[in-house]
């Protein structure tokens, strides 16, 4: 029924204006224009970003977005450049160098947006 469809990322902010600053300046997503408060959605390569305003914000403990990249070490390098930190977890079977986290092919770096909410990067 929906394997067909695109699916859209949906991220909780607590304001949108700090979270546009985040999304735009530090990620470079490109914002489609919208005439909502509140409410922004962002183009990701074929894919979109929604990123609204909640009391909810943060509260996710799990990865809300993961964007697929060709060259991780080098998006890692450019978003420690711009002020990310990365976070660090004890995963079983994964080994840390750095801050990139590795099991077997796959290579992800996970880091917050400004209200806590969990991103990542991958590569394989």
């Amino acid at each position: 029924m929906l394997g067909n469809t695109g699916a859209i990322a949906t991220i909780a902010v607590k304001k949108i204006e700090p979270a546009r600053k985040f999304y735009e300046g530090i990620l470079g997503l490109k914002p489609v224009p919208t005439e909502e408060t509140g409410v922004q959605t962002y183009k990701s390569g074929n894919s979109n970003v929604l990123v609204y305003e909640s009391q909810y914000a943060g509260t996710n403990k799990a990865t809300a977005a993961t964007w697929g990249v060709e060259d991780l070490e080098g998006v890692v390098r450019d978003l420690k450049a711009k002020g990310v930190r990365f976070e660090h977890y004890d995963m079983p079977g994964a080994a840390r160098k750095g801050d990139i986290h590795g099991t077997g092919k796959t290579k992800a770096a996970w880091f917050k947006d400004p209200d806590g909410n969990i991103l990542a990067v991958v590569s394989e």
